[in-house]
């Protein structure tokens, strides 16, 4: 199959969450299926910053968005391939005379989104498609076009209407994959003539929200297929706890509303293998783990103390994450256990101030890292015990993953997509994957960390070890997960 995915990050080179690893990932894995692979993304300065060689075409794209106005935008684009053999397409159009995504944030920065991200993503969406129109016209069409959250959802609705005029395009689908609702593109309706579209859109079975616009909710609707990144996540948001005012939109589409777990791209995720690490070792040999300990312990200045529970907590800083109310448990942690505390991330300035006064006050028992790179969050899952995810709500999770795959334990709230990766551990740890809990409070958090590491401490010998094991071998790829967009794919395209 020929397969168009839109998308607005792509690791190691744009990352602000899992929506990165993500687009990476699940093409690499779909390539390794045999499947013809092309990625359409902003032209971020980082790409060509980090060395990526791409070649600009001659010939720009000429978009027509307000037909009214008759206002049109030259988009030019940029050819190159990753080392995953997967076709890379960068957009990048200066209406104004300056790139819209020539800036130093993907969606904003310091924390707030850029007035003109309906413009700059209606932009990306619309030079999709005509992208796919072209191919259509002078080649071979592609047979689906995956867009991922609500930058790209335009994308079905744009496909949709040109479908009416271009015969070649009559049998390209959309699949509309959907990593966090909470997420939605909600505009004025006055923006909607820029958003390339026309006023029979707004209307309650189309892009009108509560009187403004919403692009996801018009991306759900208009779409193929809608998908999310877990069974349980597929479920929750179709309630109205979780449902972010979507819910009925979302029990509307039935059965095409698919929940698929993401997975774990091993050749990035694997200790045994891993560059970034000092020492590696695998489920068979966990001797280099306690090295990767050591290692980290003198790299981050904590005490040198290969008995003592290293936590790590590695994310985002945002109410969605619980670091808010993890703030408060630490300093009881510290005096209850003689445990060493990581906290790496970055988000909310507030959050990260009272987390770097918990480190000065903690003895040099915890560090709090802000901006962590890549290598040494790999070094992070290497070096801890415990890993603490206590997100209020996680559409899949990838952390606790990764965890996993390097014999950290997840501590988690049992929520969305990680009640489908833990099995809370029994108490002797003859059974289960990790430790889950309920409450995302500051007691909450301190019981559920008191209670693994009370258990490493009861088990260390015999039962620890073989958890650690047993979550190692945990089958996590991404093989199963691609095979499953496989089939939605081709459902449609039959």
């Amino acid at each position: 199959m020929d397969i168009l995915f839109v998308a607005t990050e792509l690791g190691p080179y744009v990352k602000v969450g899992g929506l990165a690893d993500v687009t990476a990932s699940l093409t690499k894995a779909l390539r390794g299926l045999g499947h013809k692979v092309t990625i359409v993304l902003p032209r971020f300065p980082v790409f060509e910053a980090s060395g990526l060689l791409v070649a600009r075409r001659l010939t720009p794209l000429k978009l027509t968005l307000d037909r009214a106005a008759s206002r049109t935008v030259e988009v030019t684009l940029y050819d190159g391939r990753l080392a995953s053999q997967v076709d890379l397409v960068l957009v990048d159009a200066a209406p104004q005379g300056k790139s819209l995504f020539d800036r130093p944030g993907v969606y904003g920065e310091r924390g707030e989104d850029y007035p003109d991200n309906a413009q700059r993503f209606a932009i990306l969406s619309r030079a999709a498609v005509e992208l796919a129109r072209l191919r259509a016209e002078t080649t071979t069409p592609f047979d689906v076009i995956h867009c991922h959250d609500w930058p790209t959802a335009l994308v079905p609705a744009f496909l949709r209407d040109l479908r009416r005029d271009v015969p070649a395009l009559a049998a390209t689908r959309s699949v509309m994959t959907i990593h966090n609702l909470s997420h939605q593109g909600v505009f004025p309706k006055e923006l909607l003539p820029e958003l390339g579209l026309d006023w029979d859109a707004f209307s309650i079975d189309g892009i009108e929200f509560y009187g403004g616009l919403n692009v996801l909710k018009h991306g759900i609707l208009c779409a193929d297929a809608v998908t999310t990144v877990s069974d349980s996540y597929a479920r929750d948001i179709q309630t109205e706890a979780h449902g972010a005012k979507l819910d009925g939109v979302l029990r509307a589409r039935g059965a095409s509303l698919l929940g698929i777990l993401n997975g774990v791209d091993y050749g990035v995720w694997n200790p045994a293998t891993d560059s970034a690490l000092p020492t590696r070792y695998d489920a068979q040999d966990l001797t280099g783990k306690a090295r990767c300990r050591g290692a980290l312990q003198r790299e981050l200045g904590l005490p040198l103390d290969l008995e003592a529970p290293l936590v790590v907590n590695v994310g985002r800083i945002v109410p969605q994450k619980g670091i808010d109310a993890l703030v408060p448990a630490i300093p009881r942690l510290l005096a209850s256990t003689d445990a060493q505390v990581v906290v790496a991330g970055d988000g909310d300035p507030g959050v990260m101030a009272m987390l770097e006064d918990a480190a000065g006050r903690s003895h040099g028992r915890m560090v709090f890292v802000r901006a962590a790179s890549e290598a040494l969050v790999h070094r992070l899952l290497a070096a801890a015990d415990l890993v603490l995810v206590p997100s209020r709500y996680e559409p899949c999770g990838l952390v606790q993953m990764y965890a996993q795959r390097y014999g950290a334990v997840p501590v988690a709230t049992a929520t969305g997509g990680i009640v489908d990766t833990i099995v809370d551990c029994d108490a002797r740890l003859e059974t289960g994957t990790g430790f889950l809990f309920n409450d995302v409070t500051p007691s909450g958090i301190l019981a559920a960390l008191e209670r693994a590491i009370a258990a490493r401490g009861a088990y260390a010998r015999d039962a620890w070890p073989a958890l650690v094991r047993r979550v190692m071998r945990l089958d996590r790829g991404w093989e199963r997960p691609a095979r499953r967009y496989e089939q939605v794919y081709r459902s449609l395209t039959r």
